[in-house]
């Protein structure tokens, strides 16, 4: 199992100087709205990950009135002991230490503590754009593949070498058809490799997250999940060659793995436009579950959970299924916020495990 002991922040968000421990595997934390409940867990998701798992900059999460921060975390992992220290210095400059070792690139760190986070502006996975749900598949994926996730990083550079290179041949009504075709087949190499790892993985996991709905909803809604991709019906190379002409006059790459998506469809129809507020809360908990159950039979144990407000998105019988699934049969340390002290304590105490209870 893979656990949180001990955490200390210096200077971030609301924090200027607390730290914690996490003696059980069972953690509750209560509070108010805007005392830190979900920082905390963003400091746990910061080690994971080297970064928030918010999309904004570093910057944002250092105090105000303060310049930087630190949080450092000593973790377990069997018999093993870890100490994981993140720093943003005074000059913005981000560094990352594993065993007082600095990484060179932070894309090393990812994978070696996994973990899962299910927070109240998720829904954004199933409401918002294609962006939203690449994001979900990237992150899962490259905690398990590492070399996917050296592949996307080097994907995305290339893109924006061809986007600038796009709008340089606009300003001046003419291009280098060498250089482009040098970027084009740089693209389709990482792009090729990165189609066939997600359609590989997707194959595997997409069955998991229906069986999971299936758990959560207690019903079959006729829900459908595909990978959408358009790859799936031309070539990179082709799909380059036919978008060029569109592609030159709107600046940017309008064709490629950048596009893909994971369509989720209720009684054929696309689901946000017709799911009910329980159909989306039940999808969303089983999306992140199968994430969770993907990592933990990969890894071979169990990520650490963070629930933010979950208390909020279930009602009372799908809470305590979830709770006894989480906290007793999913072998995983668990951190749980909420505003109510009592309803942590009963829930836990229903469940029969030790539990520690952290106030804020």
């Amino acid at each position: 199992m893979l656990a949180c002991r001990h955490i200390a922040l210096t200077q971030f968000r609301n924090y200027q100087f607390e730290s914690f421990n996490f003696n059980e595997n069972i953690i509750g934390i209560y509070g108010q709205n805007g005392s830190g409940k979900t920082n905390l867990l963003d400091a746990i998701y910061y080690l994971c990950f080297t970064k928030s798992s918010f999309n904004r900059p570093d910057a944002q999460s250092v105090k105000d009135g303060f310049a930087g921060f630190r949080i450092e975390g000593k973790f377990e992992n069997g018999s093993e002991e870890h100490q994981l220290v993140c720093i943003l210095r005074e000059n913005n400059r981000k560094e990352f230490l594993a065993d007082e070792e600095s990484y060179t690139r932070f894309s090393e760190h990812i994978g070696k503590f996994p973990c899962v986070m299910i927070a109240p502006d998720d829904v954004s996975l199933i409401t918002e754009g294609s962006e939203e749900r690449r994001k979900f598949i990237d992150t899962l994926l490259s905690q398990l593949q590492h070399d996917y996730l050296e592949q996307l990083i080097a994907y995305n550079k290339i893109l924006q070498q061809r986007n600038s290179f796009l709008k340089f041949a606009a300003e001046r009504n003419s291009y280098d058809e060498q250089l482009l075709e040098i970027l084009n087949s740089q693209l389709i190499e990482k792009g090729n490799f990165i189609f066939e790892r997600r359609q590989q993985f997707l194959n595997e996991f997409l069955p998991k997250v229906l069986a999971q709905y299936m758990l959560i909803a207690e019903k079959d809604d006729k829900l459908s999940l595909a990978y959408e991709s358009q790859l799936n019906n031309n070539t990179f190379e082709e799909l380059l060659h036919q978008n060029l002409q569109r592609d030159l006059y709107l600046q940017r790459t309008g064709a490629g793995i950048h596009k893909d998506d994971m369509v989720i469809e209720l009684q054929q129809t696309a689901f946000k436009n017709i799911a009910s507020q329980g159909q989306r809360k039940s999808l969303l908990f089983a999306l992140k579950l199968a994430a969770f159950e993907t990592l933990k039979n990969k890894k071979g144990f169990a990520p650490i959970l963070l629930l933010d407000d979950v208390f909020e998105k279930l009602d009372e019988k799908r809470m305590q299924n979830l709770l006894q699934y989480v906290c007793v049969e999913s072998g995983a340390q668990v951190f749980i916020t909420d505003t109510h002290k009592e309803r942590l304590q009963q829930s836990f105490v229903k469940i029969g495990k030790g539990y520690d209870l952290i106030g804020l």
